[in-house]
């Protein structure tokens, strides 16, 4: 696999990882603030659950899964904190099964694109078998329009398609942005080229 083999050294470092950028991104705050992250709602790859506290305000009962547990006892205090009923599992986004739970929507915040070939089969699998029929999928990955080779892997549109083939619906991929903290991942700037694909499950 191209990940980590811990992921939790990146959430115990002094500095935030590159995509920890303490609120949501801009392009999900969007999605639920037009009333798409609804429903039982999975945050596959939540990190610190910025996305997963975001869904809970907007009215989700919203799960967030990561396979760091320091991660998770961050996005743990946080929903403390702010008082959401948000809930946090450390689990294995390979493995999303195991959480004996479906979906009415799932979103994917930069998690897609650490994957290698094989990786993305189990990870679209795991995906198919928590995502209710006619469910929706919103996922956000690295580009391969972002410029140098910083940062994670470089996603093209048809690669979107093609993982999600079977028992999917890709109704749109369109350009995006992410936002970062700066000088990470993008040779000084603060936002990495991105796609958002809207996918259904049949």
């Amino acid at each position: 696999m191209t990940q980590p083999l811990d992921w939790d050294t990146v959430y115990v470092s002094d500095a935030p990882p590159p995509w920890d950028i303490g609120r949501p991104q801009p392009v999900f705050l969007r999605l639920a603030e037009s009333g798409m992250l609804s429903g039982h709602l999975l945050d596959a790859g939540c990190g610190t659950g910025e996305h997963t506290l975001m869904a809970a305000a907007h009215g989700a009962d919203a799960v967030g899964v990561d396979v760091s547990p320091a991660a998770i006892a961050r996005a743990r205090a946080k929903a403390a904190e702010r008082g959401l009923s948000a809930r946090f599992e450390v689990g294995d986004a390979l493995d999303l099964g195991q959480l004996g739970m479906t979906f009415d929507t799932a979103i994917d915040s930069g998690l897609f694109h650490v994957f290698d070939d094989e990786g993305r089969g189990r990870y679209v699998t795991g995906l198919a078998s928590v995502l209710r029929s006619r469910g929706t999928c919103y996922l956000m990955c690295f580009s391969d329009l972002q410029e140098g080779t910083m940062g994670p892997r470089r996603v093209r549109q048809d690669e979107i398609v093609s993982a999600f083939s079977d028992g999917w619906t890709v109704n749109d991929i369109v350009a995006a942005e992410f936002v970062v903290n700066s000088g990470t991942v993008t040779t000084g700037r603060s936002a990495a080229r991105a796609w958002l694909a809207t996918i259904r499950r049949q």
